[in-house]
């Protein structure tokens, strides 16, 4: 049993990447899907497809590299609220994630989004991860 289901997700994306794998497969819930819609949209992934099965269902990720160095796109992942120790904030106080280039998603009240998004809504809640 996974008692932090989004440090999971996280570090299969992290090891895939090391390994150089195309695609990882990761179970699904609603918050991972969310999150993957956000990796997505901010161009950090090629593809992704939500599969379902018997169980819980299963998201297929198509991680993406750079066409010269081979390099991965996300340089780094980083999980900020943990359940030991959740992090809030106000839209105001939103940390800056590499200078700007990268991004924070957040649990708010209306839903997961970007830190960017947050604070144009001017919603705080939980800071979830930074990705750059």
């Amino acid at each position: 049993m996974v008692t932090d289901p989004i440090a999971d997700f996280l570090t299969r994306v992290r090891n895939a990447q090391m390994a150089g794998h195309r695609i990882v497969e990761i179970p699904a819930s609603n918050l991972k899907k969310r999150i993957t819609e956000i990796l997505y949209d901010q161009g950090y992934i090629l593809k992704y497809k939500f599969e379902e099965d018997n169980k819980q269902g299963v998201i297929k990720i198509a991680l993406k590299y750079d066409a010269h160095t081979k390099q991965p796109v996300i340089r780094s992942l980083e999980r900020v609220s943990r359940p030991g120790l959740r992090q809030y904030s106000r839209p105001a106080d939103f940390k800056r994630v590499m200078n700007g280039l990268g991004i924070a998603i957040v649990s708010t009240s209306k839903g997961v989004m970007t830190d960017k998004q947050a604070k144009l809504q001017n919603v705080g809640g939980e800071v979830l991860c930074y990705i750059c």
